[in-house]
């Protein structure tokens, strides 16, 4: 069965962005950070929330353009329109149903991109299977927290540790609720 797998950069403080929704402390280069690029060519399919696609836009996005090439592209919003969309961008309303669908036409396992809001959402709804932390050697002190405004307790499960010279670890956890 395949997994959604949220796979996401983190300080150790738990924020995956700053104030204003600022990346700007994160690495961006060395061992680690190749790893995840690699990591991320396994996937097919990616989700999002709109926050998280128009992020992109700080970053040269398009409105419509896939931030990820190889993959299908999932942007679940309720209100989100889009006019020219690529081939692989496809909007989609904010129901589990919906994402269960992705999940299970999906060739790969499913990466969710970004989180906060999104991301406690799923988890809410027992949808996250894996969580990836790209854990920075940083502290912000107060930002976007990993899964919003999520209450839900879960139980997760170490299943590996990657740590890599330039301070940055990947540690896999499996979650159940």
């Amino acid at each position: 069965m395949k997994k959604l797998i949220y796979y996401v950069a983190i300080s150790i403080d738990g924020f995956i962005s700053g104030p204003n929704d600022d990346i700007g402390l994160f690495l961006s280069e060395g061992e680690g950070v190749t790893k995840y690029q690699e990591d991320l060519m396994k996937f097919n399919t990616v989700i999002m929330g709109r926050k998280t696609y128009e992020f992109g836009y700080k970053y040269g996005l398009k409105p419509g353009q896939a931030p990820y090439p190889h993959m299908e592209h999932y942007i679940f919003s309720n209100n989100l329109q889009i006019p020219g969309l690529a081939s692989n961008v496809h909007l989609s309303k904010v129901e589990i149903k919906n994402v269960k669908d992705v999940i299970s036409n999906s060739d790969t396992d499913v990466y969710l991109c970004g989180g906060g809001q999104f991301a406690g959402w799923l988890l809410d709804n027992g949808l996250i299977n894996q969580v990836k932390l790209k854990v920075n050697p940083i502290v912000l002190g107060q930002g976007k927290s990993l899964f919003g405004e999520s209450k839900t307790a879960a139980k997760l499960k170490l299943v590996s540790t990657e740590s890599f010279q330039e301070g940055l670890q990947i540690l896999t956890y499996d979650l159940s609720i």
